[in-house]
């Protein structure tokens, strides 16, 4: 299996749904261009994010890729695509003993060191951040599209890139070597998220195609 390039992913944050149900939102967002649905709530407990997760892939419905943020065990249970580790998260060596490796697995990384690192442990794919300033990450520090650059030049594997991502700069992020984005509130805040998740798609189709 293979992460789709260039990729769009939406990372979920229930403190962004107002209301709305993480089903309808995942299922819009998925019909817009949306690849990837990386699954996070940092509080949910194991069995908690296994009914939550189960919602959301089915709400999927094959039509993207299913991500678990984390949960090793929840990613093996619910046959997940790809499970992403935090940069001091579980070993990448951990995760495959428990997947094998049929199930993707995606390391955060905040440096081209921890990028080179987590490419030699055997990441099959690196999600680098924070790009520009966003409301996830407020203290994060930025790394800009320069810093995306030299981690893919650092590293043979794909490298998403996440943090304060929208449709205006996500074609920016893809020039300099981005094998796709990740984005929270540029599909979450939006009334629309179908429409939005079109832009987005848009935005970075036309720059890949374009050669970037």
């Amino acid at each position: 299996m293979r992460f789709p390039r260039p990729a769009l992913v939406l990372v979920t944050d229930a403190g962004r749904l107002r209301g709305r149900a993480i089903e309808d939102v995942v299922r819009e967002a998925v019909l817009g261009g949306v690849d990837a649905v990386q699954l996070r709530d940092k509080d949910c407990t194991h069995t908690a994010l296994l009914g939550l997760a189960a919602r959301v892939r089915d709400a999927i419905a094959g039509r993207a890729l299913f991500v678990v943020n984390s949960d090793i065990d929840a990613a093996f249970v619910l046959r997940a695509d790809c499970v992403h580790l935090p940069e001091g998260g579980a070993s990448i060596a951990a995760a495959r003993a428990r997947l094998g490796d049929t199930i993707l697995v995606s390391r955060a990384v905040h440096s081209i060191d921890a990028a080179v690192r987590a490419e030699r442990d055997g990441a099959d794919l690196v999600q680098v951040g924070t790009v520009f300033p966003s409301a996830s990450h407020p203290n994060g520090a930025a790394i800009g599209t320069e810093g995306v650059r030299a981690v893919c030049d650092a590293v043979t594997v794909p490298v998403i890139a996440i943090g304060g991502i929208t449709a205006a700069n996500a074609g920016d992020v893809i020039r300099a070597g981005a094998a796709g984005v990740a984005v929270i509130s540029a599909i979450l805040d939006a009334g629309d998220p179908r429409a939005a998740a079109a832009e987005l798609r848009g935005a970075i189709d036309a720059v890949f195609a374009a050669g970037a």
